[in-house]
């Protein structure tokens, strides 16, 4: 049990801002009892208002550090970072959410300043050179270029897999347009590596519930969209006998174990948790407010049975963008108390608009990014006249004094796509000097975006709609548990 020393009440206030959560809640608890004994003993109306102004203090403290409001039934976990988004933004600090990432900076989020928000570790040198040594295979140029730049317990799942203990792996799309741009693939490249060098299972949640939830569409527009999306996640080239796709308006009605788990979780959540982690409000449909704990339920192996054979214990790995970090909080939260263990994750940057780091892509926008039914002329063109430069006026100024690749957005995909460490780094060379023109650096991303998106286009055009019905179809992989 925690013991909390009395404080003088000038300085509680202020010692707050340097506690811990459960720290925080102790003191609440012991100054909302403080107040009760003052009114019981009709106090003086001066000290019995100076008490209940500190409680509110408290309060204050207590929901900017953990997104909750106080409830003395309802203590914070030992992970309370895992359930809310961390401290309030403040003015001028990134927006980063499931729904909205905003910044002022045309460099983009500040990554570093992100992880201390969340709470979650660096993916450091070391953890990149272990994860090479176990899978001998080199890391990928994802993790080598600090594209997947975040983690939780990954140390935690490599020492179980170096001790013959496997895991699953687990991603998701939400399906909102029938075309997906190529920002879409970064986490499906990555895990489809992951799973290749792990040789592991991966589930992928198509959250077509979601999007009719929050888009003005219908449900069958987004359940064709769903099965549009995993033609294109397939086209990755995922093994269907280690990979299983699902459609939620699909699966949850047709897995009693799935939708078991997503009431377990349910019961384990407030509605006051969620507006903290999510911000939904009183006019948001319940739909929305019990959408998390559907995201949730595919971390969790007694959700897929058919799999699993009925195993509860695997560890899932969740490679997903930083903003979807919110939801799997909430989860590694809730994972101890109804008996599974939590999810880990790795986290990757935000994919920029062809505009910029700043501004926001869109499915509505067609030239905000380079989508995968583009053409070769389509991709051209969009380079050429839309993508952020970070080179000078002029080309003597150019030649001068360099441009900056920090905020090109043809030299920030190229990060992206590239495979080549030496020649990235060539490039970044000779654009910082000026030996390189903004046109020549677009020119070096369209010869690398034609021939990746061609070939996508041609894997895509093998996926038909028994493919798809294989993949989406619940069954036993090639895995014995």
């Amino acid at each position: 049990m925690l013991v909390f020393k009395l404080r003088r009440r000038s300085n509680m206030a202020d010692t707050a801002c340097t506690l811990t959560p459960m720290e925080l809640y102790g003191m609440l608890n012991l100054q909302g009892d403080q107040v009760r004994v003052l009114k019981s003993k009709k106090a003086d109306k001066a000290e019995i208002d100076s008490a209940v102004q500190l409680l509110l203090k408290l309060k204050s403290h207590y929901k900017k550090k953990t997104g909750q409001e106080y409830n003395a039934a309802c203590p914070p976990t030992e992970d309370v970072s895992s359930s809310n988004n961390g401290p309030a933004v403040e003015d001028g600090d990134d927006q980063v959410d499931p729904w909205n990432v905003s910044t002022s900076s045309a460099k983009g989020v500040d990554y570093d300043k992100l992880i201390v928000r969340f709470g979650s570790s660096k993916i450091d040198q070391e953890l990149i050179d272990r994860i090479g040594r176990i899978t001998e295979q080199t890391p990928h140029r994802f993790l080598r270029r600090g594209i997947f730049f975040s983690h939780r317990d990954m140390h935690q799942v490599l020492d179980a897999y170096e001790n013959k203990k496997s895991f699953f792996l687990y991603t998701g799309r939400g399906p909102s347009s029938e075309a997906m741009h190529v920002g879409h693939l970064i986490p499906f490249i990555f895990t489809k590596w992951l799973q290749d060098v792990f040789n592991v299972p991966l589930v992928v949640q198509l959250t077509d519930d979601e999007k009719y939830l929050w888009k003005d569409l219908t449900q069958e527009q987004c359940h064709r969209f769903a099965v549009e999306n995993a033609k294109d996640i397939i086209a990755c080239g995922f093994d269907v006998n280690k990979t299983f796709i699902f459609s939620d308006l699909d699966y949850m009605g047709t897995s009693p174990s799935f939708y078991r788990n997503v009431v377990k979780i349910q019961k384990h959540v407030t509605f006051n948790q969620v507006k903290g982690i999510f911000g939904f409000t009183d006019s948001d449909c319940i739909g929305k407010i019990s959408f998390p704990a559907i995201q949730a339920a595919p971390s969790f192996s007694g959700s897929f049975p058919q799999i699993f054979n009925g195993r509860t214990d695997l560890q899932c790995l969740i490679p997903c963008a930083i903003d979807q970090d919110p939801y799997f909080r909430m989860t590694r939260d809730v994972a101890p108390r109804v008996g599974y263990p939590k999810p880990a994750l790795m986290h990757s940057t935000f994919f920029p608009a062809l505009q910029g780091a700043q501004t926001k892509m869109s499915a509505s926008d067609p030239n905000s990014s380079i989508f995968l039914t583009d053409t070769p002329k389509q991709i051209k063109t969009k380079i050429n006249k839309h993508a952020f430069s970070g080179g000078k006026d002029t080309i003597e100024e150019h030649r001068k004094y360099g441009g900056n690749p920090d905020v090109d957005v043809s030299f920030m995909y190229l990060t992206f796509f590239l495979e080549d460490d030496e020649r990235l780094e060539k490039i970044r060379q000779d654009y910082s000097s000026g030996a390189l023109l903004t046109g020549e650096l677009k020119k070096c991303l369209i010869e690398t975006l034609q021939p990746m998106i061609a070939a996508h286009q041609e894997r895509r055009k093998q996926i038909t709609d028994d493919v798809v019905e294989q993949f989406m179809t619940p069954r036993k992989l090639d895995f014995s548990f």
